[in-house]
């Protein structure tokens, strides 16, 4: 079984798909994390590497061929990634949502995140242009908009949530569909 957690910026992607990933056993990937390896071992800032990818989608194709290698050997995996539901259209599909507020906080407040912004106002200004940007990109190359709820099976507002409570509602929604 394989589950995707798409999402926004800030929206809590990558923690909820580590902590679903650990109730259910299974091994957790992150294209971001492979894009963030990639804009480092070029010695440039992830915002660098989205800016070089309006030209030359090579980062892309980096993390396209890396979904495809991981469907081909593992059978359970959940994995954070805007295009997860492209790229593996038979997973179970969760795309989280949050208002701009708080994803610039969670943002703001991240400690890991290679960018820091100043202020909050600098976190909503970074989310902004992050988004419109990959989406422009997705749309070039795959002719998709990766927040089109319409992709998914769930869509879950974090907004008001803990990580802890998003990934129970996501697991009981996993759990309720593989006993279909």
């Amino acid at each position: 079984m394989i589950i995707t957690i798409g999402g926004r910026a800030g929206g809590g992607k990558s923690s909820v798909a580590r902590a679903l990933a650990k109730k259910l056993g299974y091994k957790f990937y992150s294209a971001g994390d492979v894009r963030r390896k990639y804009a480092r071992d070029k010695n440039i800032t992830l915002s660098e590497l989205n800016e070089q990818a309006k030209k030359d989608p090579t980062s892309d194709y980096l993390v396209d061929d890396y979904m495809k290698k991981m469907a081909e050997k593992i059978d359970n995996f959940v994995i954070d990634a805007w295009l997860g539901f492209y790229f593996f259209p038979d997973s179970i599909k969760i795309f989280l949502e949050a208002d701009i507020k708080v994803r610039a906080k969670r943002l703001f407040e991240r400690q890991n995140f290679e960018e820091h912004p100043d202020t909050l106002k600098e976190a909503i200004n970074t989310i902004g242009e992050t988004e419109k940007c990959s989406l422009a990109r997705f749309e070039k190359l795959y002719g998709v908009n990766a927040y089109d709820h319409n992709h998914f099976d769930l869509v879950v507002d974090t907004s008001n949530n803990t990580v802890e409570q998003t990934t129970e509602q996501a697991y009981k929604f996993v759990m309720h569909q593989i006993k279909k």
